[in-house]
Parts: structure tokens; sequence; C-alpha cells
């Protein structure tokens, strides 16, 4: 019988798995490089993701979500960044949204952003990173003062996604300076509030379709709905969603992988050098090989790390490792799919030339590849 339940979830998960990859293929690749060079929010293949599942896929059904498990969540964060990573980007985005608003929020907040969000009817955004406050949240400036029944919200985040474009952001803001961690707290913020002004659009190296910018807070007035959670423990609340987030990383670099794995094996049989496919020498063999084993060996760390997820087991150290190989893998081997492409994977426009530039970020957000090393020592080193 367990086995009979794996099956049926599994073929559920390939069924899911095929639907994005045809999405991904017919509707995202077309688009890529023009987004790309544009740096336009999609907002149309963002509506085409929801009316699909994809947006919301471990959120409930009630709450508008797809309500399946972290695997399938993997497979289609692979599947979409397979297409191109800014879309699989906000497919993580309002996945970490969802959690935190299903888990922490009043039915009142879910019915109010969360439901809206996933039919992206409200644009979301995700503020953390700070000045000197992105690894080291102990640093975070940002204040919220209680006063009256509401509070008064100051300070600025740096480099978040959707900042341009979010109608509303769930800010980490401290709320008793003496307290350290358990000083801080999650508010939900209308970004059309008094005193809410947005920084430029940020241009940048990768998935530039992803918007990214600041967002000021000059004594803003919040209810007391507004409160995310109890006060006091937007700490802890941020970082229990960050093995889900580094799942979704890592599932992230295991698509960036596997489109330079096929652009780079499509041009390999068909690119002749000294009257022969380049396939057919050794070293472009090589290659292909060492890509194809990082994005299976990636594609495994990803499944594994999600499974004890969904086993509601913690997963830390197995998140880590997966984001951190995941990543560097992605980094390293777009590399590699542009000296296989030779000079023309040089050349702004080509699929892997994007790749290689859209991998960097893996290894930086969610946590630097640098952090995940510290974590992964750390467990080793533990009595």
């Amino acid at each position: 019988m367990d086995m009979d339940v794996a099956t049926d979830h599994d073929e559920r998960i390939a069924s899911i798995r095929k639907v994005t990859r045809r999405f991904a293929d017919e509707r995202i690749r077309p688009h890529a490089a023009d987004l790309d060079e544009r740096e336009a929010f999609p907002a149309e293949l963002y509506r085409e993701c929801s009316e699909l599942g994809l947006f919301g896929v471990t959120v409930p059904e009630g709450s508008g979500g797809l309500g399946a498990d972290v695997r399938t969540y993997a497979a289609i964060m692979e599947e979409l960044a397979r297409g191109y990573a800014s879309v699989a980007d906000q497919c993580g985005l309002i996945e970490l949204i969802g959690t935190l608003l299903t888990t922490y929020g009043t039915p009142e907040q879910i019915a109010h952003y969360l439901t809206a969000t996933i039919r992206t009817e409200k644009r979301c955004a995700y503020a953390l990173t700070e000045a000197e406050s992105g690894s080291d949240l102990a640093s975070l400036k940002t204040t919220a003062v209680q006063d009256g029944s509401g509070w008064r919200l100051s300070g600025q985040k740096l480099w978040i996604h959707n900042a341009p474009v979010a109608d509303y952001a769930l800010v980490l803001a401290r709320t008793d300076p003496q307290a350290g961690h358990r000083g801080m707290s999650v508010f939900i913020v209308d970004l059309d509030s008094r005193g809410c002004q947005r920084g430029k659009k940020e241009h940048k190296m990768g998935q530039r379709a992803s918007q990214v910018g600041a967002l000021f807070f000059d004594d803003v007035r919040l209810p007391s709905e507004a409160l995310l959670g109890p006060a006091g423990r937007g700490f802890h609340m941020m970082m229990s969603v960050l093995e889900k987030g580094r799942v979704g990383i890592a599932a992230l670099a295991v698509g960036i992988l596997q489109n330079a794995l096929e652009e780079s094996v499509a041009y390999a049989k068909t690119r002749r050098q000294f009257g022969k496919a380049i396939a057919e020498f050794q070293a472009i063999q090589w290659m292909l090989a060492d890509m194809a084993k990082d994005t299976a060996a990636a594609r495994l760390l990803v499944h594994a790390a999600a499974a004890r997820l969904d086993r509601g087991e913690k997963a830390t150290l197995e998140s880590s490792i997966a984001k951190c190989f995941a990543s560097d893998a992605a980094v390293a081997h777009t590399q590699n799919a542009v000296q296989v492409h030779g000079g023309s994977g040089y050349i702004r426009g080509i699929t892997v030339e994007r790749l290689y530039r859209d991998a960097k970020i893996t290894q930086i957000y969610e946590g630097t590849n640098q952090i995940q090393r510290m974590i992964v020592a750390r467990h080793l080193l533990a009595d």
C-alpha cells in the first residue's frame, strides 16, 4: 500500500513537471531573451503561471494554492527556471510569502493578501536586506515603535525583489532594541501608505526581468493588524522559511544547469571544426559529461532535502548542501557552456550567455554559499 501511494504521488509530480515543462517551452523560453534585454516585468506570464496552479505550490487549496508538497514545488521551480530563471524567482517569492502568511497570518490577512497574491491581483515583496544587514540579520536597523494601538515604521531595505512593482511588503523590523534576535517582528506594509517610498529600479547582471530596488520607510503609521504573527518572533519566522527557500533556489539552479546542458549538447552536434562535429572531440565530450553528472547530482540533492521537509523533518544541513552544490555547479557549467559555444557563446542574445549571468545570483541570495559552508561545517563539528 505504501509503495502504491508513493508511486501515485511520484506520478502526480511527474505530471505536474510535464505540464510545467510544456509551459516553459511554449510560453517562457520564446520570450526569455526579449525579457532579459528589456528588463521587463512579465505580468502576463505570471498570470498564466497562476492559472496553471504554479504559484503558492504548498499553500492549501482553501487559500488559493495548489496544496502540494515541497518535492512538487522543487520540480516546478526547476522547470520554470529551465525556461527563464526570473519566472522561477517569482514563483519562489510567492511561495515564501505564502508560507509565512498561511503559518502565521490571521484569516483576515490571508483573505486580504494571500489569495490575491497567488491570483497575481496583488504583488508582494519580501523585505529583509539592508546596507549592513544581509547574511547578518543581527545588524538590522529598521525599527517599528509602538504608538497607541499601532506602530510607526522607519528604515530602509535594499535589493528587494519586486520592490519597484509591489503592492505590499513583508518587512522585518526591530521592535525591541535590547532583545537581539528576540526583538524583531514582521509587518505587512501596504506600499501606498504615507511615508513609503521606492528607490530606483536596479539594473542587474542577470535575472533582469526580476524587478529589484530599495524601499524607504519614513515614520510609516501601521495599524495593529499589520503585525504578522507574534511580536518579537520575526527572526524565527523568517528563518523558518529559509530551508524551503534554499531548496527552491537549488531547484532553480538545477533548471539553469539543465538548460545549459541541452543547449551545449545541441550546439556540439551541429558546430563543425576540422571537418567534424565538435561533439566528436574528447575535450568537448568530457565537458558535457561533467555537466550531466553534476546536474543529476544536484537534482538528487534537491530531492533529498525536499523529501525531508515533506516528512516534517529539519533539513538545515540538506538544504544548505543542495543550495551550495547546485548553485556552484550552475556557475561552473554555464561558464563551460559558453566555452563550448566558443565566440558565439559570448554574444548577447545567445541563451548560454544569459544563463551564465542568471546563474551567478544563485550563489548569493537565500544565504551566500560561504554561509552555507559555515552551516555544513557547524554540523560536521558539532558534538
